[in-house]
């Protein structure tokens, strides 16, 4: 574990939801999308590279843009902001733009600013954004269930690449799924829990391709499944 790992496990907690707790901070562990983010394709190249474009990554939830973003953020060594657009407004974004400048300024460190619901901000906002885009004061990534081409504005868009992420398939969400029973520091290894395949494949099913969805249903039948005289929860 590496001190960024460290630091980032002391921040969540062991009480965060296992979803959080299990939440990849490297490409090496992040499931799917490898149309994106696989060795040799050419964001990811870009990205070991230090050369970070704006872009707005759309896809069904669960499907990892939240940590995909983050992953970015600490890959390039850039300061991570995430808001939401159903919560930030201008006066949020004004803090941050001016938080940016003041730490190019002072450290030469980029920020990535990292808006989740992006199609949730109305024209006034986006239009707040995009001259700090053009001038690179930061690197704009967002995240959209909804077609950005009919959700953000076409000034904004034109400065951006737009990545589509797919579902996960069943087979990525099932080694979410053993990750979290694995592991004994961030997941459920301590519990000893054990699935039998019709409980594996019911869990995979009724995920719809979520892996937060996945993930929370796993840890509440594993919290409330009491252990048997071996001390495993099955």
């Amino acid at each position: 574990m590496d001190m960024f790992e460290h630091q980032y496990q002391e921040q969540i907690g062991q009480e965060a939801p296992l979803a959080t707790r299990m939440r990849p901070i490297t490409f090496h562990d992040f499931v799917g999308q490898e149309h994106i983010i696989g060795k040799g394709r050419v964001l990811r190249k870009a990205i070991e590279g230090g050369q970070l474009p704006s872009f707005i990554l759309w896809g069904p939830p669960g499907s990892g843009k939240t940590t995909l973003a983050f992953i970015i953020a600490n890959t390039t060594d850039s300061h991570f902001s995430p808001i939401s657009a159903v919560s930030a407004g201008v006066s949020d974004l004004r803090r941050i733009i001016e938080e940016a400048k003041e730490r190019h300024k002072l450290y030469q460190k980029r920020t990535i600013l990292f808006i989740d619901e992006i199609h949730r901000f109305n024209k006034a906002q986006q239009d707040a954004v995009l001259p700090f885009v053009e001038d690179g004061t930061i690197t704009l990534i967002g995240a959209t269930t909804e077609n950005p081409s009919f959700e953000v504005i076409s000034p904004l868009l034109s400065r951006c690449r737009v990545l589509t992420l797919n579902p996960l398939t069943d087979d990525e969400i099932r080694i979410i799924i053993m990750r979290a029973l694995r592991d004994t520091l961030k997941g459920l290894g301590t519990l000893k829990v054990e699935l039998d395949p019709d409980a594996f494949s019911h869990l995979i099913a009724m995920s719809n391709s979520d892996a937060r969805v996945a993930l929370n249903a796993l840890e509440i039948a594993s919290l409330t499944t009491p252990a048997d005289a071996d001390g495993k929860r099955r």
